[in-house]
């Protein structure tokens, strides 16, 4: 059979690029069989998943758009309320500093106080000491110019009352020469 094939083929002379007419009526039979196919199957399906896919595409984007509109409210928010604690951090520093401001007026002003009540209650204390020094120090120059007097007269001088005037007398005449002179 094959050989008759071949011796048949042969015989012929024919063009490669022109096939037999058969040939040609049953390829555009199968030809329109597939298209025809291809169209009333295929080819919707097709078209719907390009759809199916274009939809989704343009529903991601419209989707995508609809997210950065909102991540930009959402940054503008945000920037609002950093802002906002930022002046609410500086007014809060700016009252602190007032009220450490105040709490050192107030501190320097209670201890400049207490330095007037300490000076006071030092010259009271100065003022005290020095009476008891000038009263202590009367008697003792009384008593020794009693005594020394006493030496040199020969006698005791013992009547006390008059001792003390005559003492007192004398150490007011000193401090009055003493102030006079200053």
């Amino acid at each position: 059979m094959i050989a008759n094939l071949v011796a048949l083929a042969a015989e012929e002379e024919q063009n490669p690029l022109v096939p037999p007419g058969p040939e040609l009526l049953v390829g555009t039979i199968a030809f329109a069989i597939v298209f025809f196919f291809f169209w009333k199957k295929l080819l919707p399906n097709i078209n719907k998943v390009l759809e199916e896919r274009r939809a989704a595409i343009e529903g991601g984007i419209e989707e995508a758009d609809a997210m950065k509109v909102e991540a930009q409210s959402v940054l503008e928010q945000y920037k609002a309320q950093l802002a906002e604690a930022r002046h609410e951090a500086a007014r809060l520093r700016q009252e602190a500093q007032e009220q450490g401001a105040a709490l050192i007026a107030e501190m320097r002003a209670e201890g400049q106080r207490q330095r007037e009540e300490i000076v006071t209650a030092g010259h009271a204390q100065i003022e005290a000491d020095r009476k008891a020094a000038a009263s202590a120090l009367r008697q003792d120059v009384g008593k020794l110019a009693t005594e020394l007097a006493g030496k040199l007269v020969g006698e005791s001088l013992e009547d006390h009352a008059r001792q003390s005037r005559v003492i007192d007398r004398f150490l007011d005449e000193l401090e009055e020469k003493a102030e006079a002179t200053r």
